[in-house]
């Protein structure tokens, strides 16, 4: 096997590889990364069981075809350090992988490409196109709210529901939940839905651009894939029943906020300052067209603002973990200028969305102080 390839077509891709690939592992090929020269461009491959990411590229010359498996984060290092503009010659020479770029020689171990394994591929059940922009907008509007370690492990992760004209994206912890629409082109599908592991959902944020190329999103049986031009991206699914998210959107409030976002988010990180960090619980004072934040903790320290809101209803007062409520105004899109709370009494949770409605829907619990 060798080949010869430019530096900077391989440095994002050994970059995404190194982060899918895990660095624990039993297996110790699952650290590596396969490599295949072939007449149609050069393949390269990295998975840790749960994700798998395909990426072709170009190559300057092929002498010898072949294939072989190196450590991923290694050779992503090496390529980095390269100076700008540098040609890569890769060679298989005694089992061991050659890699030479002007001056310098790496020698890296390798393992058998006979030996990687990858994701099955299940039966696909729809298949989608959207913008790349749109499904990381999906995805960006969302992870915050994604459970990590909670032992329902269905909430580890992003839930996607499919409809006639319609991809959902929606993320929980139990405390606070985040909604967000995209509209694609569809024939009409019976809603069709999964849970992708939040560790995909970083793996493939990383791989998306804000562009308007599309990508092609499938629906299988036990996995999900997406297909770029120039990568493929799968991912097991979460077995589990995702909870009935819309019974957890609050409805009949009374109580309509309106605010600049920014104005707000602003003041939340002030209060926040002096909010117990334990518990990051604020207070939030409504009153006609006052909307004021206070904060204590048990060093019987105390921050208090107020900002001039449209409110015209009965005062309120409600608590919130204040990193919810920041979380929600860094997530809901820079360009909304605007946003709307809904609110009922004490006990309800809290309904944000952009003033006027929007694609996005975030709902957050109260808390007792």
């Amino acid at each position: 096997m060798k080949f010869s390839v430019a530096r900077e077509v391989l440095l994002r891709p050994l970059s995404m590889m190194a982060g899918v690939v895990g660095r624990r592992h039993t297996l110790p090929i699952l650290s590596h990364i396969r490599i295949d020269a072939t007449a149609e461009g050069l393949i390269l491959t990295g998975l840790d069981l749960e994700v798998e990411l395909i990426w072709r590229v170009g190559m300057q010359q092929l002498d010898v075809p072949g294939s072989i498996t190196v450590p991923a984060k290694k050779l992503s290092d090496i390529c980095r350090s390269l100076s700008d503009g540098a040609i890569i010659e890769f060679a298989v020479e005694d089992q061991r992988a050659v890699v030479r770029s002007g001056r310098s020689r790496f020698v890296l171990a390798t393992l058998p490409s006979s030996e990687f394994p990858s994701i099955q591929l299940s039966q696909i059940r729809h298949q989608v196109g959207l913008p790349q922009n749109q499904l990381l907008n999906l995805i960006r509007r969302n992870d915050f709210a994604m459970a990590r370690q909670d032992v329902r492990y269905y909430l580890n992760g992003m839930y996607f529901e499919l409809q006639t004209g319609r991809l959902r994206a929606v993320a929980t912890d139990g405390h606070r939940l985040s909604l967000a629409d995209a509209q694609v082109q569809t024939a009409e599908v019976e809603k069709t839905s999964m849970i992708v592991p939040a560790k995909a959902i970083n793996d493939l944020a990383k791989l998306l651009d804000d562009v308007e190329e599309p990508v092609q999103l499938i629906f299988g049986e036990q996995h999900f894939q997406v297909n770029t031009p120039h990568s493929t991206f799968i991912s097991k699914q979460i077995e589990g029943r995702y909870p009935d998210y819309e019974r957890v959107i609050p409805q009949g409030g009374d109580k309509l906020v309106l605010c600049d976002r920014l104005q707000l988010r602003q003041m939340l990180s002030r209060i926040g300052i002096l909010a117990n960090e334990k518990f990051l619980g604020i207070r939030l004072l409504l009153s006609v067209n006052t909307l004021t934040v206070v904060a204590n903790n048990p060093e019987q320290e105390e921050a208090e603002e107020s900002m001039t809101v449209q409110y015209q209803g009965e005062s309120l007062e409600m608590g919130f973990n204040v990193g919810y409520l920041i979380d929600v105004m860094d997530n809901i899109g820079e360009q909304v200028e605007q946003v709307q709370l809904v609110l009922s009494d004490p006990a309800s949770s809290a309904l944000i969305q952009a003033a006027g409605g929007g694609a996005a829907i975030y709902v957050v619990m109260p808390m007792r102080l």
